[in-house]
Parts: structure tokens; C-alpha cells; sequence
């Protein structure tokens, strides 16, 4: 073990790394080495239990008193042309040809779902699928039954799900999440919404019309939020903004005067405060959560169910009830996400790719610049037992060694973020947060993150800024202003393996650049991929790192 692993084992242990009371959702709570995986200190068999129901839940949402559900059979009769005369054939044909699909499967993926793992795939590239669930579907899409009407309604798997060169990955980022467009499209339409002519046109039942009408109903207590850019997801601002259409009481009890008449606020009506979806892997290293670090107590699952039925419209005397009737829900979910983990770059790329002189000279430049704020990552390289392994193992991190206590710097990135969170404050004063210790607060920074599947995680910063590891530890005024995004499918093309990110220049796919919407633009207000460099790696705008220094560092990462 290296001084510094020692000198920050240390600091945790004396800090007091162990969980006192498993409910004890804050800063007082000191994070150990290795962080929590096992964060309610279940029993090995109830702990492996709980992860494989979370990541059921994950997939298929849980909450069944959920504001928004839309009856699913007319929608799939439409699309796939299930029609009975010939003016509703002429209406399903315009919509395919409006939408662009030819099955229910393919306008999920239009709307952001990403495909589900193949059966063949194996460790982290395995997700769990209830019985008799048709396993075929894209992750995040459920279906709940209320009423007589079946409708279907997104998970937490739409934002938190991620394609990487072919697998699907639960917990990884999904790099273009479409939740915002479905409620500004949706928002857009209700004031249309028709139920006879709902009914002639799709076959729907009485019952799927009345779900149908209750779901627009409560979409009037929705505030809808574009992001600025696809990749970025506007949950945070669209939470705080719903509350601003709803009374000023213990529940937010739906008011009609307050959804014709919302209550203006000073930042978000100005602003998104848009970021990326965050990856779970990371929760479990971390004692303040979201990337500004704002919800600094209170169970993060309670916190996104909270704000997801906020979001929806969702009675809050309800949503009460049903967490005190299902605890075991959360307690799997939260299991699941705090157990997740990354995939590593040796399952997709040689590991003959990471030479030794250059990983471990990167990991000295880490030790020496980056460790202070992102924690240690003990190596299996380092530990002299370890010689006589192939290479491909000694890769391998044995340790990671956040902080004990979670950070919050300022390095003059995008500010946008951060000050948003002061609207969401509000969610404090609310009945279920002080039942669950929920408080938020927001900071003046943002976290360091841990950096364990960092080399999986571009584009970087909150707000997606920067395309790869190359630019981010470039001087701010040297970074790409412009680039266009795409999928990470093939990692010859989709993927630049020495500067760990998007192919810039000559080498961006042509087909990325025909739709602007992937396209970015750190000129506009929101998206500057400015910070991060002065007094970590350069000085007054001039890089401390050498071109190898850079290269080795990147080299370094990419084995976390």
C-alpha cells in the first residue's frame, strides 16, 4: 500500500468509517473504503435478494398510484395498424409516417429506451427480468393495470441505462434521454385531447378513455421543461416549477387557480439548470448526492420517487401511503442501485491497449494532482503478489478510497446547475421529506466525482461540455467549442480510444452531423465547458502536462 492509499485509509478510520444506524442518510455519515455497496447492511442472501427485486424495479416502475399512465393497447393498436375502417387506417398510416415506425418495440427506442441486454451477455451486462415478463421490450418500459385499462408508464431505466459498443449497461447514463420531449409533446397536445374521438380512432375502451382523461387531467399540474440540448435531462427544474402549480402546503395539495396561474420563479423560468443523468455505481463512494451534491440527507431513492410523482402530477396524500405500504420496494431499489457496477474498458478493448510505463506514470500525475478531490484507486499492479498474473488482471482496481467526507469545490464550470437547486429548497417544507429526513440544499460547486468507469462516461462535466478526456485536460481556452454527439455503437467509429470520448474534426461519423439536435455549442448560455483546469493542471491558462503527461494520465483512467 502507497503513502497515499495509507494517509487517506487513515483519514477514514479515524473519521469513523462504519455505518452506525442504516437510515442515517447525510453528511454525518463517514464513507469507507470501498464505499457502501451493501449500504443497509442487509444479510448476504436478503442483501442479493433486494438487488435482484431493485433491478425489476428499475426497469418496470413500482408506483402504481402514478399521476401519468397512458392506456396502452389504443396506442398499440395505432401503431400497428389494428384499425377496423378506412379513416382510421388513413389516421394510423399519417402517424406512422408522422412518427417513423412500424411497431410498438420501435417507437420505445424512438422515445430513448435502449434495447435490453442480450441473453448471452454476462456480470454487469446482466439485468433481471421478472417472470413471465416479456424480456424483449426495451428497459424502462412497464405496464400497470388500474381500473380496466393497462397503461404503460416510464422507469427509472429511461434515464439510467445506457448503450455501450453493443451491450446495454443498467446504472450507466443514458447518453439521449428523450423524458422532457415526451412531456412537452404531451403538454402540447392536451389541450386537443378529445375522448370520443380518442375512442373512434384508436378503439379504446371506456376504461383506457378515462384513464387517458385523468392522465391529461393531472398533466395540467406538470410544469414541462426542454432541455438545452438532447443528452441533458431537465427532471430537477421540471420538479420545482410543478410545485409552483400547486398550493404552498405540507402536501402541495393541486390547486386549478395555481396550474392556470403558476407562481413565477426568479431562476428556473430563465433557465433549464439542465445536467446529465448521473450513473449509480458512483452512489455508493458518495455521502451527498446529485452532482452538485445538494440532497445532503434523506434516502436518495425516497428523494427521486418523491420528486419523479411531483413531476407527474401525482397526489401527494397518496404517494404517502404507498411508501408507508411498501418499504421493501425502496429498500431494493436503493440495495440495487448502491450495489451496481461499472463496466470495465478491458471487456470491450485489448488490454495490451494500457502499457505499463504509461499507466503508471498517469497514475503518479493522478496521485500527485487529481487524488485530493476524486479519492485513491489502489492497483492490483502495485501489490507485488501480483507480478507473476497476466496483465489484464493486474489492471484491476483493489481498493478505491474516496473521501471521507463528500466534497463540494467550485472550479468555475457552468453555474447553471448548482444555482437551480435553490428552487428545489422548497421540496423541504414538505410532509413526506421531513417524514423521510429529505433536505435539500443547494451548494456552491459541484462534487468531485469518484472516477471509478470514468473512460465510460463521455461527454464530461454535469452539462456534457467537454467530448473527451483529451479536451478536458486541456485549458479552457483551448477546448472545442463545437462537436456533434451519436451513439456508442461501433468503437472503431463511434469512439476516439486515445482521447477517451466523441471522434472530433474529419473523424466525427457524417451521419451525427444531419440532425442539430446533437449537435453542441458551448457558446450558449448553459452549456460553457469552461473550468477545471486552473490549479489542477494549468496556470494562468497554460498546461502543466505535457502531451505524454496527458496521454499516460488518460491511460491511467481508463483502468478505473
Amino acid at each position: 500500500m502507497n503513502r497515499f492509499v495509507l494517509l487517506f485509509t487513515l483519514a477514514n478510520s479515524i473519521a469513523g468509517a462504519s455505518l452506525s444506524d442504516p437510515n442515517l442518510w447525510s453528511v454525518k455519515r463517514d464513507v469507507p473504503v470501498d464505499g457502501t455497496p451493501n449500504v443497509l447492511e442487509l444479510p448476504d442472501q436478503a442483501w442479493e435478494q433486494a438487488v435482484h427485486e431493485g433491478q425489476i424495479h428499475a426497469q418496470i416502475y413500482p408506483v402504481e398510484i402514478t399521476g401519468l399512465l397512458v392506456p396502452a393497447a389504443p396506442l398499440k393498436n395505432m401503431i400497428n395498424e389494428k384499425s377496423r375502417t378506412w379513416w382510421q387506417k388513413t389516421f394510423d398510416e399519417t402517424v406512422d409516417w408522422l412518427v417513423g415506425v412500424e411497431n410498438w418495440n420501435q417507437l420505445l427506442l424512438k422515445i430513448g429506451l435502449v434495447p435490453p441486454p442480450a441473453a448471452t451477455d454476462t456480470g454487469v451486462y446482466t439485468v433481471t427480468w421478472p417472470t413471465g415478463h416479456p424480456s424483449l421490450r426495451p428497459l424502462g418500459y412497464g405496464e400497470i393495470t388500474r381500473d380496466g385499462s393497462t397503461g404503460f408508464t416510464i422507469s427509472c431505466g429511461a434515464c439510467h441505462a445506457g448503450r455501450l459498443f453493443g451491450k446495454t449497461v443498467l446504472g450507466l447514463t443514458n447518453r439521449f434521454p428523450r423524458a422532457n420531449e415526451i412531456f412537452v409533446t404531451a403538454k402540447k397536445i392536451a389541450p386537443f385531447y378529445n375522448s370520443w374521438l380518442f375512442q373512434d380512432f384508436t378503439g379504446a375502451t371506456d376504461a383506457d378513455a378515462t384513464l387517458m382523461s385523468s392522465t391529461f387531467l393531472r398533466l395540467n399540474r406538470v410544469a414541462a421543461v426542454m432541455p438545452l440540448r438532447r443528452g441533458l435531462d431537465t427532471s430537477l427544474a421540471q420538479v420545482a416549477l410543478s410545485l409552483n402549480r400547486r398550493a404552498q402546503d405540507p402536501y402541495a395539495t393541486p390547486s386549478p387557480d395555481f396550474e392556470a396561474n403558476p407562481r413565477p420563479d426568479p431562476i428556473l423560468d430563465t433557465m433549464p439548470a439542465d445536467s446529465k443523468p448521473a450513473v449509480w455505481w458512483n452512489l455508493k463512494y458518495k455521502n451527498r448526492w446529485l452532482s452538485d451534491g445538494s440532497v445532503v440527507a434523506g434516502d436518495p431513492i425516497y428523494t427521486n420517487i418523491l420528486w419523479n410523482e411531483i413531476g407527474r402530477g401525482t397526489d401527494l396524500q397518496e404517494l404517502e401511503k404507498w411508501m408507508e405500504a411498501h418499504p421493501k420496494v425502496i429498500q431494493s431499489l436503493t440495495a440495487m442501485v448502491f450495489a451496481s457496477q461499472p463496466p470495465r474498458f478491458t471487456d470491450f478493448f485489448s488490454a495490451e491497449h494500457l502499457q505499463p510505463a504509461r499507466v503508471k506514470a498517469g497514475q503518479h500525475i493522478f496521485n500527485q494532482r487529481c487524488a485530493h478531490c476524486h479519492g485513491l484507486y489502489e492497483k492490483a499492479w502495485d501489490d507485488p503478489a501480483s507480478q507473476s498474473k497476466p496483465w489484464r488482471e493486474q489492471l484491476q482496481t483493489l481498493h478505491v478510497i474516496p473521501r471521507p467526507i463528500t466534497p463540494i469545490h467550485d472550479v468555475d464550470t457552468d453555474p447553471q446547475r448548482r444555482l437551480g437547486m435553490k428552487s428545489l429548497e422548497k421540496l423541504n417544507d414538505l410532509n413526506i421529506s421531513k417524514a423521510h429526513g429529505i433536505v435539500v440544499q443547494a451548494q456552491a460547486g459541484y462534487v468531485p466525482p469518484p472516477l471509478v468507469g470514468i473512460w465510460a462516461r463521455w461527454p464530461y462535466l454535469h452539462n456534457n461540455s467537454i467530448p473527451s478526456l483529451c479536451a478536458l485536460l486541456t485549458p479552457s481556452a483551448q477546448r472545442p467549442v463545437e462537436y456533434d454527439a451519436g451513439p456508442a455503437e461501433d468503437p472503431k467509429t463511434d469512439f476516439d480510444l486515445e482521447c477517451n470520448g466523441y471522434p472530433l474534426g474529419d473523424r466525427t461519423p457524417e451521419a451525427w452531423k444531419e440532425d442539430p439536435i446533437f449537435h453542441f455549442d458551448s457558446r450558449v448560455r448553459g452549456l460553457s465547458n469552461r473550468g477545471h483546469d486552473e490549479d489542477i493542471f494549468a496556470q494562468n491558462g497554460v498546461s502543466q502536462l505535457s502531451h505524454e503527461d496527458r496521454r499516460n494520465l488518460i491511460q491511467f483512467l481508463q483502468t478505473l
